[in-house]
């Protein structure tokens, strides 16, 4: 991809130095570019959602296989304008409480008691099946994007573009909790709260969930991310 042309997002001044001194261009997210280059997470969640043309390259997006360390960027530049770049899709999110509307996820939403150490009880149903009910902090269902970040925090596994969405308890009662790896959708429900539970989406607060509530996360579509020899192939 010689002679590339990149909009940024969220950008310092990392991101249109490594362009330039690639010898790529940088243009409008409205001028056709060949790749949007976001820095920070906030940046790369905005981006994605926006529903994008062209494929995210993500720097300094948080820990993890998804994303550019801000101090590989020149190189990582330098690798797009050999053509050494190639997609992976990714999942995004809908996440729906009861019968309101649905907001959207590229990372993960969670269900957190509002007070800290106070526990409620959650139930998890997959596949129209009951998988599991516990008592615990709090549950986050991450997509393969997310799962590097809180959902890895708390116990939960790295996934692979494609393979699932990651369920994990936040802080269980039980010293032997189960995490799980699901299809493309799971429907949480507070069996019982002994305080408000809110709802957290890509780490902003969105509101408090009514217990015996179904709050249905799911997969509604998928966004290009842009990988490179030095970030490897997807994991």
């Amino acid at each position: 991809m010689t002679d590339f042309r990149a909009a940024l997002a969220g950008d310092d001044g990392t991101l249109r130095t490594a362009v330039e001194a690639a010898g790529g261009a940088v243009v409008a997210t409205d001028a056709d570019p060949d790749l949007v280059a976001t820095f920070g997470e906030r940046a790369l969640v905005d981006t994605a959602l926006a529903d994008p043309t062209a494929p995210i390259l993500p720097v300094a997006a948080g820990e993890g296989h998804h994303s550019v360390p801000k101090v590989d960027a020149a190189e990582v530049f330098a690798e797009v304008a050999a053509g050494e770049g190639w997609t992976v899709d990714h999942a995004t999110l809908g996440v729906e409480v009861g019968d309101g509307p649905t907001d959207r996820a590229l990372l993960d939403a969670t269900l957190m008691t509002a007070e800290p150490a106070r526990i409620s009880e959650y139930a998890v149903h997959a596949g129209g099946e009951a998988i599991d009910r516990f008592r615990s902090d709090g549950v986050v269902v991450a997509t393969p994007t997310g799962s590097t970040g809180y959902a890895r925090a708390a116990g939960g596994s790295i996934l692979a573009p494609g393979t699932g969405l990651s369920v994990v308890p936040v802080s269980p009662f039980a010293t032997m909790a189960d995490t799980w790896v699901v299809d493309d959708e799971a429907v949480l429900r507070v069996e019982r709260d002994d305080c408000d539970v809110r709802l957290i989406i890509d780490g902003e607060i969105s509101g408090v969930v009514p217990p015996e509530t179904d709050i249905r996360v799911a997969v509604d579509d998928r966004v290009p991310l842009l990988r490179v020899p030095l970030i490897g192939p997807p994991r």
